[in-house]
């Protein structure tokens, strides 16, 4: 006799599939992504937010936050957090103006000698964590004030001033530096607006010239990073060490995963993104101020967090982080196309922030089984 095939019910193949869609980390950052878009293309469609400039405008700013975002992401998984990136920013670019126009070196020794500044105190962060034991929250709080006030003291010292100038014209002729300040694809864009397909200036000294000539640096390295972070993440060794280190370190030491060159390899390479945002916007400015940079690092974790990521570490995304950080964009942009006051922009941090951590806390309790 045949054996009769054990039916199955099709509820809980439907439940296993959602519950499996829900513990995809970049699932809330997809649904605000798409619920923002959808309120500013119903509200602020008219307002040029959707044309050419105001294209590049919000995504200029989504890129900002991206950059740092990448590596406060992956830090977070990893377990740890870094409350030093914004005064990371506003230190590494006081050091560009130092040494490439106050010393007048050449911009790209500059440029280096900053890197290595900047990812030594990051590596420093995470070997303070690591020996002491200590809290990364406490030790990164600490640097956050002690980089703020190098910041703060070394121009006001050396120049009698907080903002140094000049950058753009010492840079001039640098190999190293439009890296991080120049444009790609400005022969295309001239060539789309010639035949027409993007907008150009009507008079004036720039007549002819499209819109927008170019994309910028900035956002080259931010697609540069989450790529790069994304890949590190879920195609490499290292990056299931950074999951376990975060999941549970002891389990991970054991295993053989080497917890403590993980968290510290992320402690620099958060130090290398914030560098290179400082670079992007010393560039893009020509100037360095000591006020740059200010709350920069809860902007990153809170896109990381409406990415997916849990405080505890252990799970989250990459792209969930960058979608996290798209949205960040369009809104603080959308808000000006609305006609809304700007502040409420601080509100929507708040709001989003509290949102995600309530779901990501019910995430965790699927995926922990707690109740």
């Amino acid at each position: 006799m045949a054996e009769t095939a054990t039916p199955t019910d099709e509820r809980v193949k439907e439940m296993s599939r959602l519950r499996l869609a829900l513990m995809r980390p970049e699932l809330g950052g997809m649904v605000g992504a798409v619920a923002v878009f959808t309120f500013f293309l119903l509200f602020a469609f008219d307002s040029g937010m959707f044309a050419s400039q105001g294209i590049m405008n919000w995504t200029v700013v989504s890129a900002q936050f991206m950059i740092i975002a990448v590596g406060a992401c992956l830090l977070m998984i990893a377990g740890e957090f870094d409350l030093s990136v914004g005064s990371m920013i506003g230190f590494a670019g006081m050091m560009i103006a130092v040494f490439g126009v106050v010393l007048a070196w050449p911009m790209w020794i500059a440029i280096l000698i900053t890197f290595a500044i900047c990812v030594a105190i990051g590596a420093l962060n995470g070997y303070i964590v690591i020996r002491t034991g200590l809290p990364s929250f406490i030790v990164t709080l600490a640097f956050l004030f002690i980089l703020r006030g190098f910041t703060i003291y070394i121009p006001q010292t050396i120049e009698r001033k907080t903002i140094i100038g000049g950058i753009r014209e010492a840079a001039e002729g640098d190999w190293l530096a439009p890296i991080f300040g120049g444009k790609i694809l400005t022969g295309f864009f001239q060539w789309l607006g010639d035949i027409g397909v993007l907008e150009t200036f009507s008079r004036g000294s720039r007549e002819g010239q499209p819109v927008v000539d170019g994309i910028p640096m900035l956002i080259v390295w931010a697609l540069i990073l989450v790529a790069f972070g994304h890949i590190l993440l879920t195609r490499t060794r290292f990056g299931n060490w950074i999951y376990a280190s975060g999941g549970d370190a002891e389990a991970a030491r054991n295993s053989g995963v080497p917890v403590n060159r993980v968290k510290i390899a992320m402690f620099m390479f958060t130090a290398f993104c914030a560098t290179v945002f400082a670079l992007c916007q010393v560039m893009e400015f020509g100037s360095a101020g000591a006020d740059r940079g200010l709350l920069k690092e809860f902007e990153a974790i809170i896109a990381v967090v409406i990415g997916g990521a849990l405080l505890t570490g252990g799970y989250g995304s990459v792209i969930g982080a960058a979608l996290g950080a798209l949205i960040f964009g369009v809104v603080q942009q959308g808000l000006f196309f609305a006609g809304v006051e700007s502040s409420l922009f601080r509100v929507f941090l708040g709001v989003i922030l509290l949102g995600a951590v309530i779901l990501n806390t019910y995430i965790r309790r699927m995926i922990t089984g707690e109740r």
